[in-house]
């Protein structure tokens, strides 16, 4: 008897454990949307991926005359032209909700996620 009531009460709390994490999993996240785009430290835009419904661009200059093209499309942000030598923040694709940003380090322009590096955080854990 004592080992049928240890069982049933083991059961229970894993399945209570596995529909919390179904709950958590499942659940849309209300931060790691929103695209902040700063050049040598200052922040310029925060745009929230999740708000937009259509897409548009807009251009980011620098001091020295160099530019870089954004382009915001629903749930996600790219660089879409530079004039940068490398042009490794164009060839870096699209941003979603990676913690890894898109840097244009000849302009000092970073595109980041807010929120997506505690996301990967809590996931690991």
């Amino acid at each position: 008897m004592l080992k049928t009531r240890t069982w049933i009460i083991g059961f229970a709390a894993v399945a209570v454990v596995l529909a919390v994490l179904a709950i958590r999993l499942s659940s849309p996240r209300s931060e790691g949307n929103i695209a902040v785009i700063s050049q040598d430290g200052k922040v310029l835009r925060e745009i929230d991926l999740s708000r937009v419904t259509e897409e548009y661009r807009f251009t980011v200059e620098t001091d020295d005359g160099g530019s870089n093209e954004i382009l915001v499309q629903p749930g996600r942000i790219c660089v879409s032209e530079a004039d940068c030598p490398d042009k490794i923040c164009v060839k870096q694709g699209w941003l979603t909700d990676s913690p890894l940003p898109i840097v244009c380090a000849p302009h000092k322009l970073v595109i980041e996620i807010k929120g997506a590096a505690d996301a990967v955080d809590a996931a690991a854990r």
